[in-house]
């Protein structure tokens, strides 16, 4: 599912758009679903979905993609529902992420719901790495959708989402 707007939040402030996107999902598919930071959504530690994001002059468009149900997914994959749930939760469950997206988005790019992304993301408090050579401790969020992460020597940096590629837990491994 995709939507298309014209966001009054400024360009500086779209970075966040994924995050709040994570958000509208988290509300509309359950408390339980968490989020791997910046795009992921996890359901009882699998991956059940996906969140991309791209904007190009004054238009954004976010989109969410969920596997409802699959039986036979490969490792650390899997489905929302452990049944086929049919063709009618599909596109409800689309339209309400939509709306609630877009009842986010309508607010001030400095009211985003950071600290409930902090509290629903499970990539806080783990070692990660990313390439090409990074490894650390996810520590926090910060202020503009950015992954603080500690480092060995104690520094934190920044990650942001178009600049890394594959972070990944220490227990996941290599992509």
């Amino acid at each position: 599912m995709s939507v298309g707007f014209v966001p009054d939040w400024p360009v500086a402030t779209w970075p966040r758009i994924p995050l709040v996107a994570g958000i509208a999902a988290r509300r509309v598919l359950g408390w339980s679903v968490t989020l791997k930071w910046p795009n992921d959504i996890i359901s009882s530690g699998k991956k059940v979905g996906g969140i991309l994001v791209e904007g190009a002059e004054d238009v954004v468009v976010a989109g969410m993609g969920l596997n409802l149900y699959w039986p036979k997914a490969p490792a650390g994959i899997g489905g929302l529902f452990d049944h086929d749930p049919g063709t009618d939760d599909g596109p409800q469950l689309a339209e309400s992420w939509a709306r609630e997206l877009l009842w986010l988005l309508s607010g001030s790019p400095d009211d985003w719901p950071r600290d409930e992304y902090a509290a629903a993301c499970d990539t806080l408090g783990r070692e990660i790495t990313w390439e090409p050579d990074g490894a650390g401790r996810a520590v926090g969020i910060g202020f503009d959708g950015a992954l603080l992460v500690e480092t060995k020597d104690g520094a934190i940096s920044e990650l942001r989402s178009g600049e890394v590629r594959y972070v990944r837990t220490a227990t996941e491994g290599e992509p």
